[in-house]
């Protein structure tokens, strides 16, 4: 849905809703103002807490934050940040030409001032845009159901390689080291003496 189709909606919903529970139309109030600009044009660089306390709303202002965006507390302060949005969103909003045309002027600018690197890296980004530069990124997850016969024999070829030191090696090793154990000869302390002792 289209943002001004939805605030029309909105607008609508909030009128009706408004005047039959009120019997006069309402107005913000100054606070009201002040919460939705603060909001909509410090939008990520504030917390909604803290354009609320900037508001004025200094005893709880999370809850009024919370309060003013609620279309069922306070529909007029919710209609009004989506016209302001819709505002902002039409002013500075991307479209596809606009965006092209910033980056071709960019690409001139960086070419005027001999910025080679910049020119070039804003016309990569017009192609980009453009859809002429295809990104193909190709993600294997290590599922072997997903390998074919020759990939699990390579597979399994490599594991037995990175390990033949462990797999040969250490059974024997333990073996050996059991049997020549029972070949030593007695030690001295261990070996009794013709007396007994």
């Amino acid at each position: 849905m289209d943002l001004t189709k939805g605030v029309i909606i909105f607008d609508l919903y909030a009128n009706v809703r408004y005047k039959s529970t009120m019997g006069v139309p309402a107005k913000l109030t100054e606070r009201q103002l002040k919460f939705a600009e603060l909001l909509v044009y410090n939008e990520g660089r504030k917390s909604p807490a803290e354009c609320a306390r900037e508001s004025g709303y200094t005893s709880r202002p999370r809850q009024a934050a919370s309060e003013l965006r609620n279309p069922r507390i306070s529909p007029l302060v919710v209609r009004y940040i989506g016209e302001l949005r819709a505002e902002v969103q039409e002013k500075y909003g991307i479209n596809f030409e606009r965006h092209i045309t910033e980056l071709a002027k960019i690409r001139e600018d960086a070419l005027k001032k001999g910025a080679w690197s910049a020119a070039v890296n804003a016309e990569v980004a017009r192609g980009k845009a453009a859809g002429l530069y295809v990104d193909q990124k190709i993600i294997k997850y290590g599922n072997l159901d997903q390998l074919t016969e020759a990939e699990l024999e390579t597979k399994m070829k490599q594991i037995l390689d990175d390990h033949k030191v462990l797999i040969d090696g250490v059974s024997i090793d333990v073996a050996n080291e059991k049997n020549n154990l029972n070949k030593l000869p007695p030690t001295s302390e261990t070996t009794p003496s013709p007396d007994g002792h």
